[in-house]
């Protein structure tokens, strides 16, 4: 005990002592991001399988792309099943694309998305997806759309199919300063109108959620009972995170990701996007209601995916920065069985970003604490993972992964997961936790690292249980410069509820960024 108190007086000293700088310190990049949504229509193998099959399933892809340059783009994304039988399948990956000119607003846009992921492990085996598509862009002011003719291909199973898909994009403009100025404290005096930094500040919450479904009507589970398409009886437990960003002062928009964690075998999830509005908000207690429409499936019988979800709760707001939620709702399949009312609770974080005066009231702040952040792709890979009804093997995994500094030292981590080699196609794993980092050594190219994160996996037939895991890892950093990085890491992956305990390696590519948070 005495130990855990020394840890978190130091941490706390650690926050406490830190300089302050002048506001002219910093200096600004602006990324000009674009976030896209794609429909896909996907023609199945009817022919291939001895089960009964739609032979059409809709595919939408929500996808966040940053410029290399002028006419060169990456990014990451996902696709989720809305149509057809195969709610459940998710997809996670990466993108590389080309952008250029043709005739005034009309653009040639191409890309190749590579990932995992997968619903029928018989249709895609591994996991792996390889989407390329080249086609049109039209460009108008604050949005633009397109059409593409392309090859959706899971590499390691027998769903494959070219298609024409449909987009739109909108801009998503970030405003940043480099890594090597995060963490910290800033004075903000007489910043001139036309400095980078004069503009409003953006509100969001960012919450962990814990859910409980209690599921009514014709649910009932997958093929894979005995007997198959047993009628769901029980509790599943369920845990999320979200995301908000506020439009004005009371309306908000969202995203919302869930993983179940107890209740049935291990590899229902969900993914969600909405509105939602304050309706009471007082200084300590704010009431709200939103409606989520997206994607749900894994272990339940098999359904198109779409998904509705509206919500409504309080909050209570313990400081300026932190609160709790409790909430309910009811979380339906549109054209499908799965049905279950829902009650939980959520952990909120509230946070103004990216300007110098409140988004609502004009109001200057008097100082900028710049918050570190670094995001990464990884291979990931374990081996003689345990699975059941199928032989151990290694595991390939493609991964997001999230660093948030609480100091110079201290960090929490997100990661989401996907296989896409291994015979375990709709495997997945989302997991949070926290790390320690080194200072910089060997003429400040390398440092290490040393992280303990737990979460939720299931799916492709991997023997997890109902889906807890632990998985402690301890790794080393190169740095090319002050924001990117390449890393090397190993670690044990267990789950305390099923048969898995397979040790890892991981590498995976950072970069990292500094984003304002006021202080009024």
């Amino acid at each position: 005990m005495k130990k855990i108190i020394y840890f978190i007086f130091f941490i706390i000293i650690n926050k406490s002592f830190s300089q302050t700088y002048s506001f002219s310190e910093i200096k600004g990049r602006e990324f000009k991001n674009s976030i896209r949504l794609n429909y896909i229509l996907v023609h199945q193998p009817t022919d291939k399988v001895n089960y009964s099959l739609k032979p059409r399933m809709g595919f939408v892809g929500l996808n966040y792309n940053v410029p290399l340059n002028d006419w060169l783009y990456t990014g990451a994304g996902f696709h989720t099943a809305i149509t057809g039988d195969q709610g459940g399948l998710f997809t996670l990956g990466v993108n590389l694309g080309v952008n250029t000119p043709i005739y005034k607003n009309l653009f040639f846009d191409a890309n190749v998305h590579f990932g995992g992921g997968g619903g029928f492990r018989s249709l895609v085996n591994g996991g792996g997806i390889l989407y390329p598509n080249a086609g049109l862009q039209y460009k108008a002011d604050g949005f633009s759309f397109g059409v593409q003719y392309g090859y959706v291909n899971f590499f390691t199973g027998i769903q494959k199919s070219d298609n024409v898909s449909f987009f739109i994009e909108i801009p998503s403009l970030l405003r940043a300063s480099s890594y090597k100025n995060a963490q910290r404290t800033f004075e903000i005096n007489n910043i001139k109108t036309d400095s980078f930094w004069e503009k409003p500040a953006v509100k969001s919450v960012q919450q962990v959620t814990f859910d409980y479904f209690f599921p009514v009507g014709m649910s009932r589970t997958d093929a894979s009972t005995n007997p198959p398409y047993t009628t769901i009886n029980n509790t599943l437990s369920i845990l999320g995170f979200e995301y908000q960003r506020y439009l004005n002062k009371n309306t908000f928009i969202f995203a919302h990701a869930d993983a179940m964690y107890s209740g049935l075998v291990a590899g229902f999830m969900d993914v969600f996007f909405g509105v939602g509005k304050n309706f009471i908000e007082t200084k300590h207690i704010n009431f709200f209601a939103k409606m989520g429409i997206g994607a749900a499936g894994g272990r339940i019988f098999p359904e198109n995916g779409l998904t509705m979800y509206p919500n409504a709760g309080f909050d209570v707001k313990l400081s300026e920065k932190f609160g709790i939620s409790f909430h309910g709702g009811y979380h339906r399949s549109i054209g499908g069985t799965f049905e279950a009312y829902t009650a939980g609770f959520s952990l909120k974080y509230y946070n103004l970003s990216g300007g110098t005066s409140d988004p609502f009231s004009n109001e200057k702040f008097t100082k900028i604490k710049t918050q570190g952040i670094q995001i990464s792709a990884q291979n990931q890979t374990y081996f003689d993972v345990a699975k059941f009804g199928i032989p151990d093997s290694d595991l390939n995994l493609i991964a997001i992964k999230i660093n948030y500094d609480l100091n110079h030292r201290y960090y929490l981590a997100g990661e989401a997961s996907f296989a896409y080699e291994g015979e375990s196609g709709g495997y997945a794993l989302g997991i949070f936790g926290i790390g320690i980092k080194s200072n910089k050594f060997l003429n400040e190219k390398f440092s290490t690292f040393l992280e303990l994160s737990g979460g939720v996996a299931g799916g492709g037939r991997v023997d997890s249980g109902e889906g807890i895991l632990v998985r402690p890892t301890l790794g080393i950093n190169y740095h090319f410069n002050d924001d990117f990085s390449i890393h090397a890491s190993g670690g044990q992956m267990w789950s305390p509820f099923g048969n898995v305990n397979s040790s890892n390696i991981n590498i995976g590519l950072s970069y990292g960024l500094s984003i304002l948070n006021s202080r009024k």
